[in-house]
């Protein structure tokens, strides 16, 4: 083993706005805060999401490649339609793509993310 994982970094707009959303999703909390930086997890000492400042962000566009999304998050759900729900109420945004097994969205900054059924 060469390391071990510390972070999943996002880019974006509004890290307090993007990491609430994110907490909200997987039930994590803020392990660390700055201004420009805002890490999120189970505990400081365990891999984490971390949302990154950036002023002139301009976001992905999924599904073309002109701007690619580079990565995304697939998140284990029990039920789609009531995650659903939670996400768009926390401000995703629903590109109605998928299949009966997932869906994509983009979260609040313009990453796209999947619900996947579990």
């Amino acid at each position: 083993m060469i390391g071990s994982w510390q972070a999943t970094v996002l880019d974006c707009p509004d890290p307090g706005q993007l990491a609430t959303f994110y907490q909200n999703l997987f039930g994590m909390v803020r392990v660390d805060e700055s201004d420009d930086w805002i890490t999120i997890g189970d505990a400081a000492d365990r891999p984490a999401l971390a949302f990154q400042l950036v002023e002139d962000y301009t976001p992905p566009k999924w599904p073309g490649q002109e701007l690619p999304q580079q990565m995304h998050l697939d998140v284990l759900v029990a039920d789609l339609d009531e995650a659903e729900a939670q996400v768009l109420a926390g401000g995703a945004v629903n590109l109605n793509s998928g299949t009966d097994t997932f869906r994509v969205y983009l979260d609040p900054a313009g990453h796209p993310f999947c619900l996947v059924a579990g």
